[in-house]
């Protein structure tokens, strides 16, 4: 399939980075309370009062807790409510969470509601409608679905909050950072982490029901609180592994699942952890092609020696931090951050090389300025995407490494992506940032069960996908029976976000008809 020129009203709207569209930190959004309509029949049994819930659907516009989000959730066309589940599925009488929603109606008559995830684990699915709501404002979806955007337990106005970390702090550095691993180098500073994510939580029981397979379970109490006989959903990347698990463990309440930017279910945390950075190596070299082409790349004329140039940048900064115009510092793990970032997305490359160009002239502005794009960090100083729920969550889904093996993983690392070979992120021993967590995972490897009776999902796999490969979503759609949409592109992403007429008309025919595309049905973006 072609592309093809998009509607002008959705081609002025181009998402480029899904991690910072979708994130957002909200306040507590309105309450829901059981109601006369009958629960579900396919529902759980065992939940009870959680089911057939009457939705208090009330306006958005005090929801936003920072100025970037204000505008957005403004909008009188969004509607706001939250549904109630069990804090522990295993005693449903105990405490509870709340899972924060955020609507655009149907602009007919509602055939149903497509729920949609961004990814994450930590992405606000409230704030990502919210964002780029001209996009599903000018899709032929909402003529006959709402479109509902959810919080996850733990991310954005869903309660209770999963907090280890203020933002003071994520301004400081003061955290466990994102870069070859989590940089935890003792089992002192892994039993630290936990006990701050415990105490900041509220509690361990908080803490520890934050897993995705507790996300799941949510997931169809809040299709029963809708009121949909069975699911229609739109997950990004993580969002993909939770539209999966539902359908595994539903498939009887499926009606169409779309997972865009698939996450592997054929690898280990680990492994799916080595092939995205491996993805990310790819695109760093198709950018150091990229800027080669200008006679003063800042990383050189030569590509193959772009990662050596990019060491001897950032090298400076490993023990000693820039300082930056707003009194922060700017460390080698935010430039990390920042380029990592900025790779999710070709459009995104000339800031990248721009930043890096900056950089070593001494001017660290531009790549502070990627790096708070990563965090979704607003001009105010709020993090918009959630990492501390990021780290609740992975550790309740993964098994725990031993130092060795963290230590092992992190060499693998600089081996796959030598753009991270530095002895700030590969050498000495490091620790699982869950080596101290308090309770168990609750998911095991491989974590995607066998669905039979499913109807046939969609999954939408972009060749360059830096975060997610391509390989993935192959193996996604292989271990699903789905229909396979490739991708043609260098992005984390593809439906809505990519501009492109032929993934989008892909997408909808599906979501609205149920319309697979062909064997090897191909777009570009």
């Amino acid at each position: 399939m072609r592309s093809h020129p998009r509607l002008p009203a959705r081609s002025r709207h181009r998402a480029t980075v899904l991690a910072a569209a979708a994130a957002a930190v909200l306040l507590p959004l309105a309450g829901c309370a059981p109601a006369a309509p009958p629960p579900d029949p396919g529902a759980d049994p065992g939940l009870g009062a959680y089911l057939g819930q009457d939705l208090d659907w009330a306006g958005c516009a005090d929801t936003a807790t920072n100025a970037a989000d204000a505008e957005p959730f403004a909008n009188p066309a969004l509607e706001c409510a939250s549904v109630e589940v069990p804090l522990d599925y295993d005693d449903p009488d105990g405490e509870r969470a709340r899972i924060a929603l955020l609507r655009l109606p149907a602009t007919g008559e509602a055939e149903g509601s497509v729920l949609v995830d961004p990814g994450g684990p930590g992405g606000s699915g409230t704030a990502f409608v919210a964002s780029v709501l001209p996009l599903w404002q000018a899709s032929p979806v909402t003529e006959r679905f709402d479109v509902v955007g959810f919080d996850p337990r733990g991310v954005g106005s869903s309660t209770p909050a999963l907090d280890c970390h203020t933002d003071e702090e994520y301004d400081a550095g003061d955290v466990p950072r994102f870069g070859a691993v989590y940089d935890v180098t003792s089992a002192e500073e892994a039993a630290e982490l936990a006990e701050r994510c415990t105490e900041g939580s509220g509690g361990v029981e908080n803490l520890v029901n934050a897993g995705s397979v507790n996300v799941v379970r949510d997931m169809d109490v809040v299709r029963d609180a809708l009121g949909d006989e069975k699911l229609t959903y739109v997950g990004y990347s993580y969002g993909s592994e939770l539209g999966a698990m539902y359908a595994a463990a539903h498939p009887e309440r499926v009606r169409a699942i779309v997972l865009d930017g698939a996450v592997s279910p054929d690898l280990t945390a680990s492994g799916f952890r080595l092939s995205s950075f491996a993805g990310l190596q790819a695109r760093f070299d198709d950018l150091a092609a990229f800027c080669a082409d200008s006679p003063d790349c800042v990383l050189g004329p030569d590509p193959a020696a772009a990662n050596d140039r990019l060491h001897e940048i950032v090298e400076p900064l490993v023990e000693t931090p820039a300082p930056t115009a707003d009194g922060r510092t700017l460390s080698v793990w935010d430039v990390y951050l920042g380029i990592s970032g900025g790779l999710y997305s070709e459009a995104k490359w000339p800031e990248v090389v721009s930043a890096l160009t900056a950089l070593d002239a001494g001017d660290p502005e531009e790549a502070l300025a990627l790096r708070d794009a990563f965090y979704a960090r607003t001009a105010d100083g709020v993090y918009g995407m959630d990492f501390d729920t990021n780290i609740a969550v992975r550790c309740m889904d993964a098994p725990r490494l031993t130092p060795r093996e963290q230590t092992a993983l992190a060499r693998e690392v600089g081996e796959v992506a030598p753009m991270f070979d530095l002895d700030a992120f590969t050498a000495g021993s490091h620790h699982s940032e869950c080596e101290a967590w308090p309770a168990p995972p609750s998911r095991g490897e491989p974590w995607l069960d066998e669905a039979e009776g499913l109807p046939e999902t969609l999954v939408v796999s972009v060749t360059g996908d830096p975060a997610t490969p391509h390989e993935g979503g192959v193996a996604m759609a292989r271990a699903l029976g789905a229909g396979l949409l490739t991708v043609e592109g260098r992005q984390h992403g593809a439906y809505l976000l990519g501009g492109s007429a032929c993934v989008d008309d892909v997408v909808e025919a599906y979501l609205l008809d149920l319309r697979s595309p062909p064997d090897g049905a191909r777009c570009s973006l």
